[in-house]
């Protein structure tokens, strides 16, 4: 009687544990959906004086080394690169709702998209890496790694029930 309280008990850790990195996806995208939208309410504006009332705000003197980059980011930026900007953020967004979508409603290809997306991006956090280590590109590099070896857990682990039902389990099954 214990074993398939203990199944179900891993099937509902399975599924919350899913439901969490749909959660994290729709948050990236929620997040990157409001900097494209920064990006267009930039169009048409100054950003150099927007960068520099901002630094003002925060208490920033214009002195330091990460105010001045933050001041020539914003005096590089151009339309076509805000307009670049917000076409890939929600391009990007709608990815991971979608992608949230098909992990919250446990779906194979939603395992498929986290874990190739997830790959796709190693490279440029191991560059990140490389150009300094900090605590937050260690820790983002981690999750995604954690992210990447869960995703593949669970494509293997579906592909193995797949393959692990005889052909007599399928036709019965497929009566129920």
């Amino acid at each position: 009687m214990a074993l398939p309280l203990k199944k179900i008990d891993r099937e509902r850790a399975r599924r919350n544990a899913i439901r969490l990195v749909a959660l994290f996806e729709f948050a990236k995208g929620i997040f990157v959906l409001c900097i494209g939208v920064v990006a267009l309410l930039l169009v048409h504006k100054d950003a150099w004086a927007i960068a520099q009332n901002i630094l003002a705000k925060l208490h920033i003197s214009t002195d330091r080394r990460s105010a001045q980059v933050f001041l020539d980011f914003a005096d590089r930026l151009t339309e076509a690169k805000l307009w670049m900007a917000a076409r890939l953020a929600f391009a990007y967004s709608v990815l991971r709702f979608v992608e949230a979508y098909g992990l919250w409603k446990q779906r194979t290809w939603a395992e498929w998209v986290a874990f190739l997306s997830g790959t796709l991006g190693l490279p440029l956090e191991i560059r990140s890496l490389i150009r300094g280590m900090t605590f937050m590109r260690a820790a983002i590099f981690v999750g995604n790694l954690a992210l990447i070896f869960y995703m593949l857990f669970l494509i293997r682990e579906g592909r193995r029930q797949r393959f692990a039902l005889s052909p007599a389990e399928t036709r019965g099954q497929q009566g129920k």
